[in-house]
Formats: C-alpha cells, structure tokens, sequence
C-alpha cells in the first residue's frame, strides 16, 4: 500500500512517521526502540498481534491490563501505564488527512494518547486508513466498535446485530468517550507507525 499521501499529512501535523512493511518489521522496529524504560499499554487488538508484549517485557517494565498478573486490581495496573514514560497503542481510524480518532469506554486509552507520557507510539495497520475525518469517524463507530463489543461479549445492539453503531443508551455500551488529534500535542513526542499489513479491528 502506498502510504505517501498520509505520512506526508501526519509529518505536516508534527508526527514522527515510520512505514513498516509487514507486522514482524513493525514488532522488530519497536522491541528496538523501546528499551530500558516503563511503558504502558492502551488496550489494543493491534498490540497483541504484534506479540509486544512479550517482547518488550524482556528488557522493560511493562503495565498491561489485558496481561496483567492474577489477582492484581485493574486499576492498580491501569495507573501504572498511565505514569509510564511510554505509553503504546493504537487507532479505531485514521484520516488519510492526518487526524486520529479513537473511541473509549474506561477512558484509560484515550487519555494516554493526551497526556502525561514522554513518548507515545501509535501502530496502525493499513486497514485503519479512511479518506477523510469524517470517514474514519465513520470506522470507528461502525467498524470498529461493534467488534470489541462482540469481543467483550456485551449486551448492546451493535454487538447483537454486528453492523453498524446504534447510538444506544445500553448500560453496557463501550463507546463513551471520542478523542480526535487534529494535530499532536505539545505535552510529548508522539510517532505513528504505519504498517502495511491489516491489524486489529
């Protein structure tokens, strides 16, 4: 896939990008970046594909609530990532046009992507990619919400019917908070890592 037209928008809007080839050169690329520090980990179907968990905890401190050990409270882990110094995840849509649009329940992922981290890396398979803003909105709310409801097992239309969002009222709705980087923030550095190969919802 040719991602020209994209990183030259990202770059434009003060992101540092990185074209990987396939998901194996993206882990490579960032198990080598990402060494000796604390990082913490957005829930993220795409980080778990590339196995980075395992490979980063080798030689880093790393706080994943989706891996964290027996008995240890969530919010006990989801603090820690949100004061480490890395913090890694990933996007429900990205607008060929530069801006990232990610949809939260807890609020943990959205948050870490604003805020308090000194890097934050954001890996995006190439089936992330939308046209426009409004498209990739569009993706986060039809495409990639109704699957990590399915994922999560809940009660809500879009998980039941899997096609599009409903806009619910349902207690056990995901989508709670919408996040939308226009351009980066000033708080931190921030690199996209773009990787040619379909990844996560």
């Amino acid at each position: 896939m040719d991602f020209t037209k994209v990183k030259t928008a990202l770059e434009e809007r003060g992101y540092a990008v990185t074209v990987c080839p396939t998901k194996e050169d993206a882990a490579a690329y960032l198990n080598e970046q990402i060494d000796g520090t604390s990082v913490g980990f957005g829930g993220s179907m795409t980080l778990k594909e590339l196995g980075l968990y395992d490979a980063l905890s080798a030689h880093n401190t790393v706080y994943s609530h989706w891996n964290a050990p027996a008995g240890t409270p969530a919010a006990e882990t989801l603090g820690a990532a949100a004061k480490a110094e890395v913090f890694l995840t990933s996007v429900n849509g990205l607008a060929e046009t530069g801006e990232l649009v990610n949809i939260d329940g807890t609020g943990n992922r959205v948050s870490g992507t604003l805020y308090g981290h000194q890097k934050v890396y954001f890996v995006v398979g190439r089936n992330k990619l939308a046209p426009t803003c409004d498209e990739a909105l569009w993706r986060a709310r039809n495409i990639a919400s109704p699957k990590n409801a399915q994922r999560l097992g809940r009660k809500t239309p879009c998980a039941v019917k899997g096609d599009r969002c409903y806009d619910c009222k349902s207690p056990e709705r995901i989508c709670r908070a919408l996040v939308v980087l226009w351009e980066k923030v000033t708080s931190c550095d921030m690199e996209i890592v773009l990787v040619d190969d379909d990844l996560g919802y």
